[in-house]
């Protein structure tokens, strides 16, 4: 069977009209000041640069590549209707419009089909009044073969399509393949009436996994191309499915977002705290290496999916990036992922505007979070923090989804099924990249950041989205629970806390306890390491029960109390000073044990006198060996008090944004109407205005020029550089060459589209 491209099977030049209808150009330039500045804002692609007629603009308007960014906003009802005009040769020739409606029939009605179409002319994809024409390029924008969206039938299920096709042999699939990556348009005579049944062609037509077309001519369905790429099926209707899968209270909404956002913070910290102490070397390729993420995956008890889009989202905000962190680690293998000098002040902001800061960059986070554990095309695992994760569209497929759910009444959630087939609806042609298994990600990631809460968007999301930041802080501040002081001390020195605590209370809790479980109700560990390391900051024993007795809205447990006063009798009998360091201990035999312990033989400590000791090794160094050696030292400044001597952070001064996404700027509506007003000056009553035209209009020119039958006159510079006016009939125009009849020569010939430098019409003048 061979494959079959270009137009819907039939078609000929036989079937052109000989009333084309009235030209773009002319058609626009009816058109009043506002609708063309409607135009520009749908299609701000056609005003950069400005055209300097509407010649130029009219060009620009039907040229593949702005037709193609022109549908990537239409839903699925507008592309079917652009392919129905296409069925009706409306590229070729004026199509009424009660044509249209007709060919649609039941499958929508005339109200939505005629909304459609004003939506449709409002972009230039679409001209004319009762009877409309559309661009040659319209099919290629299409994303699927024209004709399948009108005439097919989409009632089959992907369950019972992959059913079909697990049945079939090698040659079937073998064809079947071929239909898949080239032209989905076959001929073939097995398409016959009379066929032998046993070859594939009438097999796959008996199993309704090709549809004929006529006695020489096959087509793959658009649902079965779909299930053979391992996507689901559809659009199928031209009314838009109902995503909602459940519904739930606001309130219920806003605390599952609240909830969720308090988890991001509090991993967010674990992250920062973790890559403070221990900056994690970046690979050479760029990113986190499997080993490093499975390290910190470990230290900060996160799982390896979500820490990935915790180590995202930190980076967007710039709280982390790579660099060499100060202090520098000692192997000097920079760069390394470090936390940033914006930490600090993220650290100390409130959490609402943490919030903001952590879902605006979210938002527009150009990377799929989602990938990281999977495998790409070359077989390589995607690496958080990598540059493989880049996408451009992924802020695009964020604010689509948002989008929907805003639209929805509040409290109406939605799964990733339902919401895959809406946003398909919505986006066709973005249909690849919003299947379930994505929109699941998305899902995910938006309920993480809290703008979603049991499958709705939260009040504050709403909010963000209206554009109003301060609104949007304030509603999260409102749907965050209120910051507690007191917590429930348990007999097995577990401590309960039921809600979010004040920020100092939390940092006092966090100095002498360590975090047992996360989630709405945090449960922290009080053990004899977490005393001693409150006792080392520079507590005493009285201060801890203090805080314990003030605090605790249960009583404080005998043991912890026992705890304390054990841990704080046998802290600090040991001091080391600064001499390069000294230790001293009002017990002469523990002192002298202590400098006889092996762990300290080669830090070179000797005795002074019976209470005092030296030794030539940093402080940190003796305090390091003290502990290994089973002692429990404290650090002493000059005046006798002790001190913390904990290592400083490590910081990276200056963030470093990877590839940061940048959408296009749009121009103002000023702007806009400064540019129509030029247009209006120019002489543009027809679509070839004699003007000189930039070389990305003279391609559009001269398709148009062909696709209207239509002689120009063409400036063109051969290869020597000689420049020459020729009268030209365009034949095609395709991969940078234009075929053309020459009158003069009386035979075709190809110019190479890069040096035309103008088209005119020959009847201009």
């Amino acid at each position: 069977m061979s494959a079959q491209s270009g137009r819907p099977a039939g078609r000929s030049e036989a079937t052109r009209e000989d009333s084309p209808g009235v030209p773009l150009g002319a058609w626009l330039a009816d058109l009043p000041d506002d609708r063309l500045i409607r135009l520009l804002e749908l299609r701000p692609d056609l005003a950069q640069p400005a055209p300097g007629s509407i010649a130029a603009l009219a060009a620009r308007a039907v040229a593949r590549q702005s037709v193609k960014a022109a549908t990537d906003e239409l839903d699925y009802l507008r592309l079917a209707v652009l392919d129905a005009l296409i069925v009706l040769h409306a590229e070729t020739a004026a199509t009424p419009v009660a044509k249209l409606v007709a060919l649609v029939g039941e499958r929508a009605d005339e109200k939505s089909v005629m909304s459609a179409l004003d939506d449709l002319r409002e972009r230039a994809l679409v001209w004319g009044d009762s009877e409309v024409r559309v661009s040659a390029e319209a099919a290629a924008a299409l994303p699927w073969y024209p004709g399948q969206a009108i005439g097919e039938d989409s009632a089959r299920s992907g369950a019972e399509i992959s059913a079909a096709i697990n049945t079939l042999d090698e040659p079937q699939l073998e064809l079947l393949d071929r239909l898949l990556m080239g032209s989905p348009v076959g001929r073939t005579r097995d398409a016959a009436p009379g066929a032998p049944a046993d070859r594939p062609v009438p097999r796959l037509l008996a199993a309704g996994l090709l549809r004929q077309l006529d006695a020489e001519t096959v087509i793959l369905p658009r649902n079965v191309g779909q299930v053979l790429r391992g996507e689901e099926p559809g659009p199928a209707s031209l009314t838009p499915p109902d995503p909602v899968s459940g519904t739930t209270t606001v309130a219920d909404v806003d605390a599952a977002a609240a909830g969720a956002v308090l988890d991001l913070i509090r991993e967010i910290e674990l992250v920062i705290e973790s890559l403070s102490a221990a900056p994690v070397s970046e690979l050479r390729s760029g990113g986190l290496g499997v080993r490093e993420a499975k390290r910190l995956s470990k230290l900060t008890g996160i799982d390896e999916q979500r820490l990935g889009l915790v180590l995202e989202v930190s980076s967007a905000a710039g709280l982390i990036a790579s660099g060499t962190p100060d202090p520098e680690p000692q192997d000097g293998a920079s760069p390394y992922w470090t936390p940033t000098v914006a930490a600090d002040r993220f650290l100390e902001t409130p959490t609402a505007a943490r919030w903001h800061l952590l879902a605006s960059s979210w938002l527009e986070l150009p990377s799929r979070p989602g990938l990281i554990g999977s495998r790409g095309p070359d077989g390589k695992p995607y690496a958080a923090l990598s540059d493989s994760l880049y996408s451009t569209a992924a802020p695009l497929d964020r604010r689509l989804l948002l989008e929907l759910l805003a639209e929805l009444p509040p409290g109406s959630g939605v799964d990733a099924p339902h919401a895959s087939r809406a946003l398909i609806w919505r986006r066709p042609r973005w249909a690849a990249r919003l299947q379930p298994e994505p929109v699941a990600h998305l899902l995910d990631e938006a309920h993480a950041v809290g703008l979603i809460g049991r499958g709705a968007l939260s009040t504050p999301a709403r909010v963000l989205l209206a554009g109003s930041d301060d609104a949007a802080i304030d509603a999260m501040g409102t749907a965050l629970p209120a910051p507690i002081d007191h917590f429930l001390v348990q007999a097995d020195l577990t401590v309960v806390v039921p809600g979010p605590l004040q920020r100092d209370l939390a940092d006092e809790l966090a100095a002498v306890a360590a975090v047992e479980s996360a989630g709405a109700a945090m449960v922290y560990r009080v053990s004899e390491a977490s005393i001693r390391h409150a006792l080392d900051t520079g507590r005493t024993a009285g201060g801890l029960h203090t805080f314990f007795g003030r605090y605790s809205k249960t009583p404080v447990p005998q043991g912890l109390t026992y705890l304390i006063n054990d841990v704080a009798r046998r802290h600090g009998q040991l001091r080391v000073g600064m001499a390069s360091s000294f230790l001293r201990c009002e017990d002469p035999t523990l002192l002298a044990h202590a400098v006889a312990a092996p762990d300290l033989e080669h830090l070179e400590v000797r005795l002074l006198a019976p209470t005092v000791a030296v030794s030539q090794a940093p402080i940190g160094d003796v305090l390091a060996a003290l502990r290994a050696a089973g002692f429990a030292p404290a650090a002493e400044d000059s005046s006798g008090a002790i001190v913390d001597l904990r290592q400083r952070g490590a910081r990276v001064s200056t963030p470093q944004h990877r590839r940061p996404f940048r959408a296009l700027p749009k121009p103002s509506t000023d702007t806009l109407a400064s540019v129509v007003a030029v247009l209006r000056r120019m002489d543009s009553t027809t679509p070839f205005a004699n003007v000189r035209l930039d070389p990305a209009v003279s391609m559009a020119l001269l398709q148009q020029a062909a696709m209207e039958q239509k002689d120009v006159v063409i400036g063109y510079v051969d290869a020597a550089g000689v420049a020459t006016q020729r009268v030209v009939r365009p034949l095609t125009v395709s991969g940078g060459q234009l075929m053309a009849w020459d009158p003069a020569q009386g035979r075709p010939r190809e110019f190479a589209v890069h040096r035309v430098t103008s088209v005119m019409s020959a009847d201009a003048g």
